[in-house]
């Protein structure tokens, strides 16, 4: 079997550069037209076949199967560990491990999910056969590449960083994602990566239409940044509580927990009193590093005065457990929470996390990574709850749920199936220190506001603390790192999109349709894109 290319192993390397750019911080989102590309030529044109072109230069086939993994393994490794690479350090300074540890850590996990990297590359050497048959693979990409998205998020349960994602500012193409979902931007973003690919793929003389084409097709969907959406109308106002609790506070100084509750309550008050907005009529406190037990009379009394002061629905981030269970948990199941509390200061409701994250709120397999139990024991070992049904706050169905289910389109758009109004996803982004995670889990969270047509109020620890509307926009924020409140406008939407009622269809779709073509591939003959040239 001939080796692959160094010009391949060149090509990857940029794409998983280009792939990670794109992505906050820093954000370079223009460049996911251009992305992918150097890693589908890479795949086509990975094996030096020993015949010359016509102008000398080596002539090169596609990757073997087991090759074209190997190329695609290594872009998503590189490409996870330059826009996870925050994993580093949430590991060192908040799971216990060591410096290489923690590099050991997040290699591991980019060595793990950058095998749908590698699938990717399997699938498409698999289409592209011995011969240069350029027209399959290159049809089936877009196709392929959501597939193997789908898979991420289904199997994996981390579909960080979707393709798509990185075009959340661009109204006019962010629209399809109401029927679609964030894939359909992901599909499109691969169609321009392939015509641009396959402009690289073809003789010289055909060359330029190709590379114009794709170049014009970029350039005229990456205009919908500039399309100005109307505004959104809102008739509500939220206070939304930025507690900016560092997650490293020592809770063991005595009346730390009483002070701060003092404090952020006293903060609530004089927020929600000043506000020249419309009547607040929902205050929301964020998931918190702070031991807030649902089962704690001096947390419930508080909060419950709290909600009675101010006369409005509250939503307070909070460690659930039953209410016959001694305070602190420790004869109750745990679950990472938010309650609900009414005017009249009656605890009414309570949403329980069910996407928990790994080695973060539970540790999957603990005979195997016992080593990482450090992080899961600074945040509690959390159970998983049973229901998305909205919470009904008066007049209003609250969809809530907590930090990073807010990456998972699917689960999301169930709230809006059953009936939320509006969004509330309360989180704690501390973990992540001053990484760019922050930015990308806001990006993520604006994309299920547009998903779903809702407006989606964002109350996190640390920041971003925002009020996003159903164009995707943040329309107000405060600062990061800083203990404010926010006044958020609002409005509630009963009208469900075509993605809300039908979830995945699209991805599932293309997964069909790629299947199908794999089939196709080994029972029908295929002709090459051009003919062999001999120098």
């Amino acid at each position: 079997m001939r080796q692959i290319h160094f010009s391949a192993w060149l090509l990857v390397g940029l794409s998983a550069i280009l792939q990670a750019i794109i992505f906050p911080l820093p954000g370079v989102y223009v460049l996911s037209w251009f992305a992918l590309a150097p890693l589908i030529v890479a795949l086509l044109r990975a094996r030096s076949t020993g015949e010359l072109e016509v102008a000398g230069s080596v002539r090169l086939s596609p990757a073997t199967p087991g090759q074209g993994f190997l190329l695609g393994y290594a872009c998503g490794i590189l490409w996870y560990a330059g826009t996870c690479y925050w994993i580093y350090d949430t590991m060192r300074q908040f799971g216990g491990l060591s410096t290489p540890e923690a590099l050991l850590a997040l290699f591991l996990f980019s060595c793990y999910l950058g095998l749908y990297h590698g699938f990717f590359g399997l699938l498409v050497s698999l289409l592209a056969g011995s011969a240069r048959d350029y027209r399959r693979p290159l049809v089936m990409a877009p196709f392929l590449w959501v597939a193997v998205e789908l898979a991420r998020t289904r199997i994996t349960g981390f579909p960080w960083n979707l393709l798509g994602i990185a075009q959340v500012d661009n109204v006019a193409l962010c629209r399809i994602a109401s029927a679609t979902g964030v894939y359909g931007i992901s599909f499109e973003i691969v169609l321009v990566n392939v015509a641009l690919a396959a402009a690289f793929l073809v003789p010289r003389e055909k060359r330029f239409p190709l590379l114009a084409a794709a170049l014009a097709a970029a350039a005229v969907l990456q205009a919908g940044r500039l399309v100005e959406a109307p505004p959104a109308k809102a008739d509500h106002a939220a206070l939304l509580v930025q507690q900016n609790i560092p997650v490293s506070f020592d809770w063991t100084r005595p009346g730390s927990l009483q002070q701060t509750m003092n404090e952020l309550t006293e903060l609530t008050v004089k927020s929600a009193a000043e506000s020249s907005a419309a009547k607040i009529d929902l205050i929301v406190w964020p998931e918190s590093p702070a031991p807030f037990f649902t089962n704690d009379p001096r947390f419930r009394d508080t909060m419950s005065e709290l909600a009675r002061d101010t006369k409005t629905w509250n939503v307070v981030g909070a460690i659930g457990t039953s209410s016959s269970a001694a305070v602190g948990g420790q004869t109750s199941p745990l679950y990472n929470s938010a309650a609900l509390i009414s005017p009249s200061g009656e605890w009414t409701a309570r949403y329980d996390k069910i996407h928990l994250v790994p080695f973060g709120e539970y540790l999957p397999f603990p005979s195997v990574f016992s080593f990482a139990g450090g992080l899961t024991k600074a945040v509690g070992e959390f159970q998983r709850g049973t229901s998305r049904r909205p919470l009904d706050a008066g007049d209003a169905r609250l969809g809530v749920f907590i930090c990073y289910e807010s990456i998972f389109p699917d689960e999301v758009r169930q709230f809006a199936d059953q009936g939320a109004q509006v969004f509330v996803n309360i989180s704690n982004d501390g973990w992540y220190g001053d990484s760019g995670a922050y930015a990308q889990h806001l990006n993520q969270t604006r994309m299920r506001a547009i998903e779903n047509n809702r407006w989606l109020l964002s109350a996190t620890d640390t920041g971003v603390t925002a009020s996003i509307d159903p164009w995707g926009r943040v329309v107000a924020q405060i600062p990061r790192k800083q203990r404010a409140a926010l006044v958020a406008p609002y409005a509630l939407t009963s009208v469900t999109t075509f993605y809300a009622r039908h979830g995945d269809w699209f991805a599932y779709g293309c997964a069909i349709i790629s299947l199908g073509a794999l089939l196709a591939r080994f029972t029908l003959p295929g002709k090459p894109l051009q003919k062999s040239q001999k120098g």
